[in-house]
């Protein structure tokens, strides 16, 4: 069994922002959405996206909200702006999120619940699994750095998630 990583120490400005991303994983759950949040924040500290999982809602499994995030953001934003800016995520990105992060070319990312805790509330439903790859295996793998920093705020990134899977 894989020992659980500890949580991180972050700036006040990298909580900020993670509280941000939480508060729209609280919306995806209203709105009857599984509970993740993102936020993509310029290296200025200006907001440049707000998405939450919307797969419900939308029928598209690809709707989760790294990925809005991304989809939304890329055409309207330079790479080199991206490069310089952080993702702030409720739960640490799946593999198709940090795949996403890859190829926009965001240069950082700051995450909430890791995947291993994620798992405990998501049980043993098959449909509420996720590839048990964690998204520093895929950035580890990119030819330029993207600086992951997680798990944080644990007990506030899990909150959403209480009572929401199924067993």
């Amino acid at each position: 069994m894989n020992p659980l990583p500890p949580a991180t120490e972050l700036s006040p400005k990298d909580a900020y922002f993670i509280r941000h991303a939480n508060r729209w994983a609280f919306t995806a759950r209203e709105r009857g959405n599984r509970p993740f949040g993102a936020v993509v924040v310029s290296s200025a500290g200006e907001v440049l996206m707000e998405a939450y999982c919307n797969t419900s809602e939308t029928g598209d499994c690809t709707g989760h909200a790294e990925t809005n995030a991304v989809r939304q953001l890329s055409p309207q934003v330079s790479r080199e702006v991206l490069a310089s800016s952080t993702l702030y995520s409720s739960a640490e990105p799946c593999v198709m999120c940090a795949g996403a992060i890859f190829w926009s070319g965001i240069g950082r990312v700051v995450f909430g619940i890791d995947a291993v805790r994620l798992r405990v509330f998501r049980g043993e439903v098959a449909e509420q699994k996720d590839a048990q790859l964690s998204c520093r295996d895929v950035f580890d793998a990119s030819p330029r750095a993207i600086e992951c920093i997680g798990p944080v705020l644990l007990d506030e990134c899990s909150q959403p998630h209480i009572g929401f899977w199924k067993s």
